[in-house]
């Protein structure tokens, strides 16, 4: 397991311009994965054909809770886990958080041992834990490079204690690690505050949940930054130079109901959906629409991007969580979140096929208190879900067709 000290913290701090393969060259990256081994005894629910195991639980390699989920399929097939080691308990940043990684190389049947893929040294004084948390995992297909965004907070500057600047004395930083071995091995953070975040906001930084990559082979991550008065806005970063710069976009509701943690998903006629949290607790999923430029497609990976958001609609309950967004192979939109207004209750998976305009009735994958979650298309061509469960994250698999059976 490695440490980073804030002297390590300056020199990685000018890698943010490496490619992944550079980066992989350079750094030394953490130990491999330990040996695979079955985490918990999975069930089928034969009622509702639907696989289930519990990926974590309270008291795994000595964290009080596990939050955060992410999940992504590699190029080879293997399936990635990715979510907050809460060590003292379920709150938030800052505390004693890392970001842990887990793979499945038989869609979800059974898992390998947990690795720690970001970890700063929490023994720092005055570092409040020195946690990293809250990961985006997003994969570039051409390249087989994966990443994983994630906030750090250096002291006490996660959503609450971020002020302006640039600094991580003053404001929470994002940060990334790379692999470019179909995740065995991680590279140290890499730093990419100064590439997408403005000096006035308080906080700039991503999802959670997992990021998409474009036809054209731009990678985008949801994203978020709060406003120097505190407004939070939903927005995306991206990259057109396979993840050597990042940007960002401009806000999804410049002028509207505050938003937050967001998921995306590209359209078919290469427009973007984003899928927000509303802050104003409206009880309902704020959406937005992203349509590119028309001379979008001549501009250079450097410059910024042109396009313009729609306005944006209200639709599905939605308990002001975070939720998942992801574009079937069949061109069917799902979606998942906890099915009420107002608690986290009843996680169920709907099916869109108007562009998220209306959604159907779906099917319940969980009736208990369950919170974030995050879907995957699986290598066998199921569909996965990593959720959150009373500081437990569970794994579950079902079809495509159990879905769009549901009423």
């Amino acid at each position: 397991m490695m440490r980073f000290t804030n002297t390590t913290w300056l020199m990685l701090a000018s890698l943010t311009c490496l490619s992944g393969n550079a980066v992989a060259q350079s750094l030394a990256g953490p130990e491999k994965l330990a040996a695979p081994a079955l985490t918990a005894q999975p069930s089928r629910d034969s009622a509702e054909l639907i696989f289930r195991s519990v990926l974590r639980k309270p008291g795994d390699d000595g964290s009080k809770a596990y939050r955060i989920p992410g999940l992504a399929t590699t190029p080879s097939g293997a399936l990635l886990a990715v979510f907050d080691i809460r060590y003292d308990g379920s709150g938030d940043l800052p505390a004693n958080i890392d970001v842990g990684l887990m793979r499945s190389d038989d869609s979800g049947e059974s898992w390998s041992g947990m690795q720690r893929i970001l970890d700063f040294d929490q023994s720092q004084p005055g570092s409040f834990g020195n946690g990293v948390g809250h990961p985006t995992i997003v994969i570039d297909r051409q390249t087989g490079t994966i990443f994983v965004a994630a906030l750090w907070s250096h002291g006490n500057r996660g959503w609450k204690g971020s002020e302006p600047g640039m600094t991580p004395e003053e404001t929470g930083q994002l940060v990334m690690t790379q692999s470019t071995d179909d995740g065995l091995t991680w590279s140290p953070p890499i730093n990419i505050t100064a590439q997408v975040k403005r000096p006035q906001w308080r906080l700039c930084f991503n999802g959670p949940g997992a990021g998409i990559q474009l036809r054209d082979g731009t990678l985008v991550i949801p994203a978020q930054y709060r406003e120097s008065d505190g407004t939070p806005h939903s927005c995306f970063i991206y990259s057109r130079d396979h993840g050597q710069r990042w940007d960002i976009s401009p806000p999804a509701i410049p002028v509207g109901p505050p938003t937050s943690e967001s998921q995306i998903a590209e359209l078919d006629d290469g427009s973007l959906l984003l899928s927000m949290r509303d802050e104003s607790r409206s009880g309902q999923r704020a959406w937005a629409k992203w349509t590119w430029s028309e001379l979008e497609q001549v501009e250079s990976p450097s410059a910024p991007i042109s396009g313009e958001w729609s306005a944006h609609w209200s639709v599905v309950d939605d308990p002001t969580c975070m939720a998942s967004l992801l574009k079937h192979p069949n061109g069917k939109l799902l979606f998942s979140n906890p099915n009420h207004p107002s608690e986290r209750i009843a996680l169920t998976v709907r099916i869109s096929d108007d562009e998220g305009r209306t959604w159907s009735e779906g099917r319940l994958i969980d009736s208990g208190e369950c919170m974030y979650s995050c879907m995957a298309v699986l290598a066998d061509g199921s569909i996965g879900i990593l959720y959150e469960v009373d500081d437990t994250l569970t794994f579950a698999r079902f079809s495509y067709d159990w879905i769009s059976s549901g009423k």
